[in-house]
């Protein structure tokens, strides 16, 4: 039987070299809300034999998230394999300035739809399937409020899940790469010296030697 992976947030980065990496043992499922990047993404997982199906959707849109994972039932039944590598990086800002909508849209795609997924997800999981995180600690730096906020009540969401599926499962996995030449990141740190950073690869490499 094949073996199935979703991957929101696979269009680039990090989802998108776990999506290659898992390519020639499971069929990927690929969500992001960049349809050009998940069919360049489609030709390298071909490339390397195996096979996608492309969801172009935004993870806070909870009407498309629960159809498709109903077409993920309706087809394969189960699920074996999550990552949730979505998230929605803010500008950086004081405190005192940080703009209402930049923190609604933090909330609603860090948070909130987290919280969903999860909700959604379970149930294909099982017992026997596994779902990862990866946390990016930022709290208390100055200018990343918004979002050091909404990642940690991520994370902490996913701390949750872990502790009460530790002998039932699903297993949930939480994992911080090492920082990586993402556009997320860019966005941070723009003009940075990307040389020192980890290859997305390698860090996907690693992360399912963890699994």
């Amino acid at each position: 039987m094949t073996k199935t992976a979703l991957i929101t947030g696979a269009s680039r980065g990090l989802g998108a070299a776990l999506a290659e990496a898992l390519a020639p043992t499971h069929h990927i499922i690929a969500v992001a809300r960049t349809t050009g990047a998940l069919e360049e993404l489609d030709d390298r997982i071909q490339a390397k034999g195996g096979a996608a199906t492309l969801a172009p959707m935004d993870v806070t849109n909870a009407d498309a998230m629960a159809t498709l994972c109903r077409g993920i039932f309706d087809r394969w039944g189960t699920l074996d394999l999550w990552l949730h590598t979505a998230v929605h990086a803010a500008p950086l800002a004081p405190t005192d300035h940080i703009d209402a909508k930049d923190m609604a849209k933090s909330v609603a795609c860090n948070v909130t739809a987290t919280a969903t997924l999860i909700t959604y997800i379970a149930p294909l999981l099982g017992q026997s399937g596994s779902a990862v995180f990866f946390d990016d600690p930022r709290a208390g730096q100055k200018f990343f409020g918004s979002y050091a906020a909404t990642k940690a009540a991520q994370i902490a969401l996913a701390q949750s899940w872990a502790t009460e599926t530790a002998s039932i499962g699903p297993k949930v996995h939480i994992m911080t790469p090492d920082p990586m030449p993402t556009a997320t990141r860019a966005r941070f740190f723009p003009g940075e010296d990307r040389t020192p950073l980890a290859d997305p690869h390698a860090q996907a490499a690693a992360v399912l030697a963890q699994l």
